[in-house]
């Protein structure tokens, strides 16, 4: 079970270092983050588990680049998924090592040891910025963009090229605010502005996916969903006639959705594991 929840917490950790930290000091904090993780392993009697979640991680940030094309498109959630549930089926609940022997955290639902501790922060810590990197992927690899609407006829000679979205700093639920130059007046076209807000919309919206399914609070998890659907609607109402707006909403929601409910899964069946 632990190796599951290093394995999520280093691809995690790693995401979060590279989209929070500049691109020369990038490497030190993904060196920092491996050597931590490498400790923690060790003295959870998991060092096994822990270069394994490395070299992991490793693997997807060369998959998953900052600011490009994902390698291997849509492919490495799948195969990071399918692993972490082979390695939570086939890796039990320990007590050993250092941490472990001596871990014990009481909560409303008993006591929780370490292995399934670090689980749940693993996919919390992916769910916070990995999950972004996972739909952006799908949104490439179905080809998913917003489109320049024409505010005027394009003027005799002029030369138009579509405005995508800022695929490197697009959210994973909703398309972020794209990179756009203000028209200046009587300019022959307007962009049609994105939704706003995804950059914390996203993260914060799986949380809380996450923490209201194992709560089993459904009915609440509903009408958060729909309240979303809600307030988006008046911009999704002014989309164009492609409808590309709509696909990239519902694609991006749906496949966030869907991260957030596999991390309640995977801490069900731990915890249902005995």
């Amino acid at each position: 079970m632990i190796a599951a929840g290093l394995v999520l917490l280093a691809v995690g950790a790693a995401d979060l270092v590279r989209e929070f930290l500049p691109a020369a000091r990038r490497w030190i904090g993904l060196l920092a983050g491996a050597v931590v993780l490498v400790i923690v392993g060790a003295l959870a009697d998991a060092l096994v588990a822990a270069l394994g979640a490395v070299a992991v991680a490793a693997l997807w940030v060369w998959l998953s680049p900052v600011g490009g094309r994902a390698r291997a498109g849509f492919w490495p959630a799948v195969a990071l998924g399918a692993l972490c549930g082979v390695l939570l089926a086939t890796v039990p609940p320990r007590g050993g090592g250092l941490i472990g022997g001596a871990w014990a955290l009481a909560t409303p639902v008993g006591v929780v040891t370490f292995d399934h501790t670090v689980l749940v922060v693993g996919i919390v810590v992916f769910l916070m910025e990995s999950a972004n990197v996972v739909v952006r992927a799908a949104l490439q690899q179905e080809n998913v963009e917003l489109a320049r609407v024409s505010a005027d006829p394009p003027v005799a000679g002029s030369e138009a090229s579509p405005a995508l979205p800022d695929e490197a700093a697009t959210d994973a639920s909703a398309p972020a605010e794209a990179s756009i130059t203000p028209a200046a007046p009587g300019a022959g076209s307007a962009v049609e502005p994105a939704l706003k807000g995804g950059r914390l919309i996203g993260p914060l919206e799986r949380i809380l996916v996450f923490a209201l399914t194992l709560a089993a609070m459904y009915p609440l998890l509903a009408a958060v969903l729909a309240a979303k659907g809600i307030v988006r609607f008046p911009e999704i109402s002014r989309d164009s006639a492609a409808g590309n707006r709509a696909e990239y909403f519902l694609i991006g929601s749906l496949v966030s959705w869907v991260i957030a409910l596999a991390g309640a899964f995977l801490v069900w069946w731990a915890f249902a594991t005995p």
